[in-house]
């Protein structure tokens, strides 16, 4: 039985300083650290209200961790047994970036009018490291197990997703890039 090749120890100061630069970025973009309405529970899982994305983690961390598990997926092509700790930095480095991108006012705003999110200010630092750190999971669990199982874990996933909240990844990336109606009007009446 081959033995998944371990990250480098260079590669965990690597995943550190992405998230120490994606932190920055967004504490000068002027996000909140923390939710604003006072809330210190470390979970919301209510997609309806002003906490969404407000802390530590919340029903979308899943979707994170999907991130990780299609990085793997896709960066394996370039040889799944080299590279090892720089696929995984360009995995993060991606996911750092998005979380960037994802708090800026051109997305926030494309969230609140293409798709249920109508109350989504974007997300407080602490939850966009924990989406990094779920991104980050789902990369490393990916890495462990056979390329049939991570699939597997991804349909389940988005399956689970879809039956409790009406959203998951999939969803989520076409409502914000192509929105259809139909799916807006079924994503709301679940609430």
């Amino acid at each position: 039985m081959n033995r998944p090749p371990t990250m480098p120890r260079w590669a965990w100061p690597g995943a550190l300083a992405i998230a120490v630069v994606a932190g920055t970025v967004l504490w000068a973009m002027g996000r909140v650290w923390w939710c604003s309405a006072g809330d210190w529970t470390p979970v919301s899982l209510d997609t309806w209200s002003r906490h969404n994305s407000q802390h530590l983690l919340d029903a979308y961390s899943f979707t994170h961790f999907q991130h990780g598990l299609a990085f793997f997926l896709l960066l394996s092509l370039l040889g799944r047994g080299r590279f090892v700790g720089q696929r995984w930095l360009l995995a993060l480095g991606i996911e750092g970036g998005w979380e960037i991108l994802e708090n800026t006012p051109m997305i926030i705003d494309r969230y609140r009018e293409a798709t249920v999110s109508l109350d989504y200010y974007g997300d407080s630092i602490a939850n966009s490291l924990s989406d990094l750190a779920c991104c980050a999971a789902g990369y490393l669990a990916a890495s462990r197990v056979p390329w049939w199982a991570t699939v597997l874990v991804f349909v389940v996933i988005e399956l689970v997703l879809v039956a409790t909240l009406r959203d998951s990844l999939l969803l989520n990336i076409l409502m914000l890039v192509w929105p259809i109606q139909a799916v807006s009007t079924w994503q709301a009446g679940g609430h």
